[in-house]
């Protein structure tokens, strides 16, 4: 089964909630993992590396906490998974030629469609559609 990791799902969440919330001004790490049951180490690790990556920023102080650093239309869903988690890959013999099978393996094309395919609607939804009640299904008749 395809999922995603907890730190990708968690940041997510925490970055969907910033953009959904952070219009009230910056939001807190530990309001974040109370809203969703998040351990607050973990959250603030996977906080830190957005941060790191310039999704969101850090404000100090008795108002402080995270906003993005961009406009939700200027990001994706893709920038953000392989901000925390490194490149998307649903299989890792897709570029591993140590793999015992790679000499005949009959499904490295098929599985490099359906990496293509999973790959290009993380890069072409935003994190402000993620905002939206209802997610329009993309058209995945130009992925090759």
């Amino acid at each position: 089964m395809l999922r995603f990791t907890k730190r990708a799902d968690y940041g997510l969440m925490a970055i969907n909630y910033i953009v959904v919330r952070g219009a009230d001004g910056a939001v807190s790490a530990k309001r974040i993992a109370e809203e969703f049951g998040i351990p607050p180490e973990l959250l603030a690790k996977i906080l830190q590396r957005l941060a790191k990556k310039g999704f969101i920023t850090s404000h100090n102080g008795p108002k402080g906490g995270y906003v993005l650093a961009r406009s939700p239309e200027e990001m994706t869903v893709g920038e953000v998974v392989r901000a925390l988690e490194g490149p998307i890959h649903i299989v890792n013999c897709l570029e591993d030629v140590d793999c015992a099978q790679f000499p005949r393996c009959n499904l490295r094309r098929p599985v490099q469609k359906i990496q293509a395919s999973i790959s290009y609607l993380l890069d072409t939804m935003t994190l402000a559609e993620l905002t939206r009640e209802t997610i329009p299904t993309a058209d995945l008749t130009t992925v090759n």
